[in-house]
């Protein structure tokens, strides 16, 4: 009798276990668990934790409830200013009704991977280029609600949605690339010249300043030759101008002045000797100057004059 006894209390706790451990179940802390019995949801959400279900009878599904990193493959297409670009993104969702989840959808990952390459598609052929490369963030609030719409009914709710990559056409990155520096050059010719105009400006004003004191030009003279001959790998080539030799002439003193050197004339009788316009000496009682015949001119080379005699005389 004893021994029929305890038979029966091994055998009840074998079975005991035996049912413990397939009813027994454990959900995790990022999880949420579903019970079917008989194929039928129940209505009740099972907690993290420990759980019991009727082995048999109920089946319990885990629904994870974190939230999920979906890459969405590159999607390729044409923009809205005729543009073929290549774009991918990543959407962030999670869980926040099991039962939906599990009853309205047969693969929540699937459908939101699917309804998200279909919205970054329609996203494309809405936007210009230039929205998808410098306003991204519009554009991922749109493909957000556009994906999240469909969403709400499978229990599933949209995080954030993400543009990571726009691959362009390389002719269209050498065009980009053209314009770019295009741009920087007029923005580089725009401030050369309106440093130009603010110097031409100093430069007025420090010309009227240098035109009241002519020192002040010589100064800067100077100091540009002190500025220029500070490198020692050229020649200097210094012009005088002439304000600067005016200056010197008016700060040197003047030179003395030298004395008068004249000769006396020589005293003597006006009478002697003919006057300078070849008149000779006025005679006692004359009526008037006895002209002085001039000399007699000497012949000109080469002219053959009169022979002379034989003797030696002249004709």
């Amino acid at each position: 009798m004893v021994e029929e006894l305890l038979t029966a209390v091994v055998a009840a706790g074998v079975g005991a276990a035996v049912y413990m451990g397939a009813a027994a179940r454990v959900v995790k802390q990022y999880e949420r668990g579903l019970v079917f019995r008989f194929g039928r949801l129940r209505e009740e959400v099972r907690p993290p934790g420990f759980t019991v279900i009727v082995p048999l009878i109920d089946r319990l599904r885990k629904v994870n409830m974190q939230i999920v990193t979906l890459p969405v493959p590159a999607q390729e297409g044409i923009t809205r200013d005729n543009v073929t670009v290549r774009v991918d993104a990543v959407v962030y969702f999670k869980v926040v009704d099991p039962a939906s989840a599990v009853v309205a959808v047969e693969d929540y990952r699937f459908a939101v991977s699917q309804m998200a390459q279909t919205s970054l598609r329609s996203i494309i052929g809405k936007s210009d280029l230039d929205d998808l490369l410098s306003n991204r963030e519009m554009l991922n609030q749109g493909l957000e609600l556009m994906i999240d719409s469909p969403a709400v009914g499978w229990g599933v709710q949209i995080d954030r949605v993400e543009i990571k990559d726009v691959s362009l056409p390389e002719t269209m990155k050498r065009s980009m690339a053209r314009q770019a520096e295009a741009d920087r050059e007029r923005r580089a010719r725009v401030i050369n010249a309106d440093a130009e105009l603010q110097a031409s400006h100093k430069l007025a004003e420090a010309a009227e300043v240098m035109s009241e004191q002519p020192a002040a030009l010589q100064l800067r003279l100077l100091h540009t030759v002190v500025a220029v001959a500070a490198e020692k790998n050229s020649t200097l080539v210094l012009p005088f101008p002439v304000e600067l030799l005016r200056f010197l002439e008016r700060a040197a003193p003047p030179p003395p002045a030298a004395p008068a050197h004249t000769d006396p004339a020589p005293a003597g009788p006006a009478s002697e000797g003919p006057g300078p316009d070849g008149v000779g000496p006025l005679p006692e009682g004359g009526d008037g100057p006895e002209p002085v015949s001039p000399p007699p001119e000497p012949p000109a080379l080469g002219t053959a004059g009169p022979a002379p005699f034989p003797d030696g005389s002249a004709p």
